[in-house]
């Protein structure tokens, strides 16, 4: 009987440190993802402001 408590002590501390690893994980993501829309946005603003010009990458090199 022992050992089984011991055991399902183990598994709960076990399950705790993983809440709290995915919690962590979770607002990475969430500030990750806040911080690329942003520089999506900022980077849409800067094609707009382009006149309508070709975007960098979608432009052949020069020597070609």
């Amino acid at each position: 009987m022992m050992a089984l408590e011991e055991q399902v002590a183990h598994l709960a501390k076990t399950v705790e440190e993983l809440s709290d690893v995915i919690a962590r994980q979770e607002q990475v993501i969430e500030v990750s993802t806040r911080r690329l829309a942003m520089l999506m946005q900022r980077e849409a603003g800067r094609e707009a402001d382009g006149g309508g010009t070709v975007a960098l990458a979608d432009q052949r090199p020069p020597h070609w």
